[in-house]
C-alpha cells in the first residue's frame, strides 16, 4: 500500500503526475478541491459555505478542511493506497495530517514561477464542450476553434497574470514552509516539473523506489 501527497504551484505538473501514480498502482487519487467544487455544485451545505467564503475572498478554515480530508479518508476505498493532492496549504494542516495518518513520501514538482505563469497563460478551454487546451503542448487544428465541436476556446477567468501572481505568492508563503515538516522526516521527494512529463514520472518512480519498467507516452 502506498500513501503519497502530491504538492507544487499550480500549473506545475502535479495533476499528471498524480494520474499516473494513480493508473499504475491502482491508488485513489483525492482532490481536495474537487471535493469542494463537487459540494458546490450538488448545492450542499458544505458547499454554500464554500462558495459564501471564496465570493468574500476568504480561505476555508483549516477545521473544516481538516473535516472534509478526515472524512474522504474514512470511506476507506483506497486498498492499494491514495495520492492526496491539495492538501495541506498550510503548516496548521500539515501538522494536522501527520498526527492522524501515515506517509510513505510528499513528493515535491519544483517548476520556477515564470515557467508556472508561461503555462498557466497558454491554457485554453471550449466554451461549448469544456475540452481543455495549452497553446504550447496541446494546440487546436484551427487556433481559437475547438477540434471536437468547433466552438470558441477561451481562458479562464482566473487565468490572468495578476491572479496567477497571487495564488504564487499564496503558495510560497503558505503552502512551501510546510514542506519543512516533511523534511524532517525524510519524507520530501523532488523532481523537476520543467522536463517532459513521461521524463518527470520515470525520475519520480526512480526516487519512490518503484520497479524499473519501460518509456510512458506524455501524458500532458
Amino acid at each position: 500500500m502506498h500513501k503519497y501527497i502530491i504538492m507544487g504551484v499550480q500549473g506545475g505538473g502535479k495533476g499528471t503526475q498524480a494520474r499516473l501514480l494513480q493508473q499504475e498502482l491502482g491508488l485513489v487519487h483525492i482532490s481536495v478541491g474537487d471535493i469542494f467544487r463537487w459540494n458546490i455544485q450538488s448545492h450542499t451545505k458544505l458547499g454554500a459555505r464554500i462558495k459564501r467564503l471564496v465570493a468574500a475572498g476568504q480561505l476555508v478554515p483549516d477545521d473544516v478542511v481538516e473535516d472534509v480530508v478526515r472524512a474522504r479518508l474514512e470511506q476507506h476505498d483506497w486498498n492499494y493506497g491514495f495520492i492526496l493532492d491539495g492538501f495541506p496549504r498550510n503548516r496548521a494542516q500539515a501538522e494536522f495530517y501527520l498526527e492522524s495518518y501515515d506517509c510513505d513520501a510528499l513528493i515535491q514538482i519544483d517548476v520556477p514561477d515564470e515557467v508556472v505563469l508561461e503555462r498557466i497563460l497558454s491554457r485554453r478551454l471550449c466554451s461549448k464542450c469544456g475540452l481543455d487546451y495549452n497553446l504550447i503542448h496541446h494546440r487546436p487544428a484551427a487556433p481559437g476553434v475547438c477540434d471536437v465541436c468547433g466552438g470558441a476556446l477561451v481562458s479562464r477567468p482566473d487565468d490572468n497574470p495578476e491572479a496567477v501572481q497571487a495564488r504564487l505568492g499564496d503558495y510560497h508563503t503558505k503552502t512551501a514552509p510546510t514542506l519543512e515538516l516533511f523534511l524532517n522526516k525524510g519524507l520530501i521527494v523532488r523532481v523537476d516539473g520543467t522536463l517532459p512529463a513521461d521524463t518527470v514520472y520515470q525520475e519520480l518512480r526512480r526516487q519512490l523506489g518503484l520497479p524499473a519498467r519501460g518509456g510512458i507516452a506524455n501524458a500532458d
